[in-house]
């Protein structure tokens, strides 16, 4: 393993900000991820966990404890399984799944991070969630002191949302195991307008794996979620903050303040999100509310593509960040009172 004590953690997130670790631990085997975490539990030491570092907004004065990077490796594909370890890089992965002739994945190309973050956020895009393929995940279980194997069930999965998140305390995932299909070189049917309209075919259709693939990463491309260095717009965690699920009450509430707003012809996006509950879309509300692509003048703004990504522009601060969000959260409310939660794990900060 390789240790180094006041580490920056910035380089190693796709914000590219925070603060220091006391210490920073590279793990390149299970073994290792373990005994590191064990080493934090039996002292006492504060543990943070990073992957690929998408989902992370620190704090400027960083994390005192120990910062763990799980950097293990591992593709493997028999049949129509395919087992992931941790630290593999998701956008790689999916690649390979599809050069592989295997569907199931492929509108989740150009998702920046781990496959290991995948069953904790049950990553979810154009149409796809993880949920649907994921099989297992091979967890360090730290109450029990032992290596455990969750089924799909286990999991619980729900919207962006997962048994891992809602303890995030407990698991240190190590592989997850999925379970794809075999159509003959085409991509799982299609969930996505979007992507059924760039395709020129209907939602329910099938396509080639790469057509599938390919169009998905223009389309992230083209609302910066693809990381690129050079372009600022991709220094972000992709998508700030999560659609709204609304029961019929507060939907019916959050029409009457819409209609108020912008008139009585304007009708917000709604999705069915099973019995009594409505999911709008965060973008349209931020939008709407007056925070338009671009939007900001200083280090921290939203993205020029895409209203729902904040960005740092190259010289920002985390508090640059967290005041440009908690003045989106503000003006969302008050526009249309609705609240909005952030998709990212913050630490040592919070909205």
């Amino acid at each position: 393993m390789q240790e180094l004590h006041d580490a920056p953690l910035a380089p190693l997130t796709t914000f590219r900000l925070g603060g220091p670790a006391t210490r920073l631990v590279t793990a390149t085997t299970d073994a290792e991820v373990i005994a590191a975490v064990r080493e934090a539990d039996d002292t006492g030491t504060p543990l943070l966990l990073i992957g690929g570092g998408s989902n992370l907004v620190i704090g400027d004065k960083g994390f005192d404890g120990t910062a763990l990077h799980i950097a293990t490796r591992g593709f493997s594909l028999d049949g129509t399984t395919l087992e992931l370890a941790a630290g593999e890089i998701w956008t790689d992965a999916v690649a390979r799944t599809v050069e592989a002739g295997l569907a199931g994945v492929e509108c989740l190309a150009g998702i920046p991070g781990s496959a290991g973050a995948t069953p904790i956020q049950n990553v979810g895009a154009y149409g796809q969630e993880v949920s649907a393929t994921i099989t297992e995940v091979t967890a360090y279980d730290r109450r029990s002191r032992e290596t455990v194997a969750l089924s799909n069930a286990d999991c619980a999965f729900s919207y962006r949302h997962s048994r891992f998140k809602a303890d995030p305390e407990r698991y240190v995932v190590l592989r997850v195991r999925f379970e794809l299909e075999d159509a003959g070189g085409l991509s799982a049917p299609l969930r996505y307008a979007e992507t059924a309209r760039a395709l020129g075919v209907e939602a329910g259709d099938r396509v080639p794996l790469t057509a599938a693939r390919e169009t998905v990463l223009k389309l992230r491309a083209g609302k910066g979620m693809v990381l690129d260095p050079e372009d600022h717009d991709t220094w972000s965690a992709g998508s700030f903050f999560t659609n709204p699920i609304l029961t019929d009450e507060q939907f019916a509430a959050f029409r009457s303040r819409v209609a108020e707003r912008l008139g009585d012809a304007v009708e917000p996006p709604a999705f069915p999100a099973g019995e009594g509950r409505v999911k709008t879309s965060a973008a349209w509300l931020i939008d709407k509310a007056g925070f338009t692509k671009g939007y900001g003048t200083g280090p921290a703004r939203i993205s020029t593509k895409h209203t729902l990504a904040l960005t740092n522009r190259g010289e920002a601060t985390t508090e640059d960040l967290l005041a440009l969000a908690r003045e989106v959260v503000a003006g969302v409310h008050e526009a249309f009172g609705v609240t909005l939660v952030n998709e990212p794990v913050t630490v040592g900060v919070s909205l």
